[in-house]
């Protein structure tokens, strides 16, 4: 919960967008679910909101990878996360194998800088101490890389 407090703008970031998604693909799928005279009951309007947020969640909660194109004070920054297992540590590389909990999408390496803010377990750490098969996330934004590994 405290990481959550810490990043609670990326987080808030990252939840939105996957929201938009789901939300416009939610309205694209269902665009004929509609009544032609374009009134609904609020029943029907509480219950396609909950579909929404609840698409949302698992999308967010299945997501491994992702990028997303912000605007911020200095013009357009790209952020991106990778979610999963670690593999190795060699230095400033970071192996991770890219998965949830019942599939495996791909092991990719990362190359993480040396002012990257680490923490192993809530508590601060160096990238050499974390270890093959704690859990891991790592977000990458214009002049922060965030790794925060547990397990």
């Amino acid at each position: 919960m405290r990481l959550l407090k810490r990043h609670y703008k990326l987080v808030a970031l990252a939840a939105a967008c996957v929201a938009l998604g789901a939300a416009v693909s939610a309205i694209a799928s269902a665009g004929a679910a509609i009544p032609a005279s374009g009134t609904t009951s609020t029943a029907s309007s509480a219950a396609v909101h909950h579909h929404r947020v609840g698409a949302g969640r698992r999308l967010l909660a299945g997501s491994v990878h992702g990028s997303l194109v912000v605007h911020g004070r200095s013009g357009w920054v790209t952020v991106t996360f990778d979610r999963g297992v670690v593999g190795s540590v060699s230095g400033n590389q970071l192996t991770i194998t890219e998965r949830t909990k019942k599939a495996v999408y791909k092991t990719v390496t990362l190359t993480i800088p040396s002012n990257a803010i680490v923490r192993d377990n809530k508590q601060k750490a160096t990238l050499g101490q974390l270890k093959s098969g704690q859990r891991v996330l790592v977000v990458s934004g214009l002049n922060r890389t965030r790794v925060v590994a547990r397990g």
